[in-house]
């Protein structure tokens, strides 16, 4: 579920069960899931999310801070960044030529936007298949907090960042999200489903938790 507050847009995973009150959970990632009583209406559980979203996005804040990189970035020849998991360097992805640094940081994240886009949808093509689903649409774009994420409308979106993962990582957050096109909660039976292709799959969830903060520009 995707909400607006005036902090800004919150995303989180509503699970329904046999609790007795809505509660909030925030993981070290800052994947967020709500737990409400069977039967809670949507509108119960946005008013929770939007008068607890100022301690919300704190926290989000303060998870982002801590996987910052710790050392600054080059933008010259001896720059390094990661592409596929590998450490490259600059002028080893784009053209470094005599362009300044917003500019070369502008075409870096352009080739990484490209990069992904075409990396998810070759993909998508082999495990969309093995799963029996197809997305409706797929985008690709900037988020602080998520690697990806699927609507109840079948649109799936992907971080442009998971061009720097390994192609092992990347191919588990394809999975996680067509398995969300049949299971929108993070329930037994979705996890059952990506086991049922990714048996491994919690290896490469704790991977990409480890790798994201180098996963910068």
């Amino acid at each position: 579920m995707k909400i607006e507050t005036d902090n800004g847009e919150i995303v989180c995973d509503v699970q329904y069960g046999k609790c007795k009150c809505i509660s909030i959970h925030m993981d070290t990632v800052g994947f967020i899931t709500v737990k409400a009583p069977r039967n809670t209406s949507e509108e119960a559980v946005i008013d929770v999310i939007k008068r607890n979203s100022n301690v919300i996005q704190e926290k989000l804040d303060n998870i982002s801070k801590i996987q910052q990189r710790p050392k600054t970035r080059v933008y010259d020849d001896r720059g390094k960044f990661f592409y596929l998991g590998k450490e490259c360097l600059l002028n080893e992805l784009i053209d470094v030529g005599t362009l300044e640094e917003e500019a070369l940081k502008a075409n870096l994240k352009k080739f990484y936007v490209t990069s992904c886009k075409k990396i998810v949808s070759e993909r998508i093509k082999i495990y969309a298949k093995q799963l029996g689903v197809a997305p409706k649409t797929v985008a690709v774009i900037q988020s602080k907090h998520q690697w990806g994420s699927c609507n109840t409308h079948k649109e799936i979106s992907f971080n442009y960042r998971l061009a720097m993962a390994p192609l092992e990582l990347i191919d588990y957050v394809v999975v996680h999200e067509l398995c969300h096109l049949m299971h929108m909660n993070h329930d037994r039976s979705f996890w059952r489903r990506v086991g049922s292709i990714m048996p491994d799959y919690k290896k490469r969830q704790d991977a990409l938790a480890r790798l994201g903060q180098f996963m910068t520009l």
